[in-house]
């Protein structure tokens, strides 16, 4: 089979030095890519910047900003029959970018931001994607009710949610914890490395895909 999938941070730059992000590493998109590689499947990684080694027998396809990470997809996604969506795509970029340094100028600065396009809620409405579909909840509160908006109104199959404010998990670190939300169902995995987690990730995945 092949599969989209997305990892890493996106960044909105904000003038020729500084840009906006998040903690993401990509560690478990590029986990994840490596379970189903390692599986016998086509992998199409689109990934923002991480510094995480590409696995063999992927195909990586770098991008920067929301808006490339958006355009990609689009482009790609009619050819695959899973996507997985485990990139922290910034919700939101800068209306301006300076082609200048900004300078110390002042005691404030306003910066105006704009939304930047929903590419997970893009899959289905947007871009037809007819597949088997994967989304990322990465939270603070209430993990489950909000893994299973997002299922519903994305037009999930799966949504693997993550609750980011435990200590010593999730970003910046080599082990998570997450339930897996599907239409009908809840399973959680225990805390593991991601490598781990990637593994029985991809492999439920692949069950219920066979199963459909």
């Amino acid at each position: 089979m092949k599969l989209l999938i997305t990892a890493g941070p996106t960044r909105e730059p904000l003038d020729p030095v500084r840009f906006l992000s998040n903690r993401s590493s990509g560690k478990m998109g590029y986990a994840l890519a490596h379970a189903f590689a390692e599986a016998g499947h086509q992998v199409l990684l689109i990934s923002g910047p991480s510094s995480q080694p590409i696995p063999g027998g992927v195909d990586l396809l770098p991008v920067e900003t929301a808006e490339d990470m958006y355009q990609a997809v689009a482009s790609w996604i009619g050819r695959m029959d899973i996507a997985v969506f485990a990139a922290a795509v910034a919700d939101f970029t800068p209306v301006e970018v300076f082609s200048q340094k900004i300078k110390k100028s002042a005691e404030r600065m306003t910066l105006e931001l704009v939304r930047t396009k929903d590419i997970l809620g893009s899959a289905r409405a947007v871009f037809g994607f007819q597949g088997y579909l994967v989304g990322f909840a990465a939270e603070t509160e209430n993990l489950e009710e909000n893994a299973r908006g997002k299922l519903r109104k994305k037009g999930c199959d799966l949504v693997v949610a993550n609750d980011v404010s435990k200590a010593g998990l999730g970003f910046d670190s080599e082990r998570n914890e997450v339930i897996l939300v599907f239409p009908d169902r809840i399973e959680p995995l225990p805390a593991a490395e991601k490598v781990l987690l990637a593994d029985r990730i991809a492999e439920i995945v692949l069950e219920c895909v066979a199963e459909r």
